[in-house]
């Protein structure tokens, strides 16, 4: 319980202090990325895929439905983003530059909403047990200063206030303790455990393969990007191995 809120708190600090880089450091966001794309893989592969393997041979689970929770992770997230752009776009211009208020607040606003989901992670996770909760919360805190700085880049780049701005990241930072904190009063079944697993591997996939590493390399590709992302992966893969 006091570990849940414990890393809770350090991604409220983790996202808020992506928003406060984001301002600050506008030109070297994509370094951060690139590493965070790597640390999202490497926790999906060495750490809850192994884990999804051991739950299914100890409980003789359906592996298929896992997978089937797995894409059905990757593609919800998908779709919510781009209906946000659907939604509020409505000519050629838009859908090339991306640059409304709205779609800064509702993209924002998506935000809260998944981070909301990153907390209910961490307390799921220590739900299976302690280590899967340690490195979805590593996950999640990587990931979530990440958060920061779209929340804050976002709302920026689609002409909103700085004021404005600064709201939202504050939403968004601290949704994700409210979301861990409501684990602790609901227990669920292993078989939900192992599908939700799925379904979060399948969001981090998402997040890392098709929103972070694409903006790491929205302004150039180079080989020191494409080294910390494999660093962020190494990084995981030597934590795993002595946890």
């Amino acid at each position: 319980m006091v570990a849940v809120i414990l890393l809770s708190i350090a991604t409220f600090v983790s996202t808020f202090l992506g928003g406060l880089f984001a301002i600050k450091f506008k030109d070297k966001l994509h370094y951060i990325m690139a590493f965070a794309a790597g640390v999202l893989l490497g926790v999906v592969a060495f750490d809850i895929f192994p884990e999804i393997i051991r739950q299914v041979n100890i409980y003789n689970f359906n592996s298929v439905e896992v997978m089937i929770a797995l894409v059905a992770g990757f593609l919800l997230f998908h779709i919510l983003e781009k209906s946000i752009l659907i939604q509020h776009c409505h000519d050629e211009e838009c859908f090339t530059h991306h640059k409304h208020p709205n779609i800064g607040i509702a993209s924002a606003l998506a935000l809260a909403g998944h981070s909301f989901m990153d907390g209910v992670g961490i307390g799921l996770g220590f739900q299976v047990n302690p280590t899967v909760g340690l490195l979805v919360a590593i996950a999640v805190i990587s990931h979530d200063f990440t958060d920061g700085m779209n929340t804050v880049s976002l709302m920026l780049a689609n002409r909103n206030t700085d004021k404005k701005s600064k709201l939202l990241l504050l939403l968004v930072a601290i949704t994700p303790v409210l979301g861990a904190i409501s684990t602790l009063f609901f227990h669920v079944p292993a078989k939900f455990l192992v599908l939700y697993l799925g379904f979060f591997a399948g969001f981090l996939l998402y997040i890392g393969a098709s929103d972070i590493l694409p903006e790491a390399h929205s302004k150039q590709s180079s080989y020191r990007l494409m080294g910390l992302t494999i660093l962020g992966t190494l990084f995981i893969f030597t934590i795993t191995r002595f946890i």
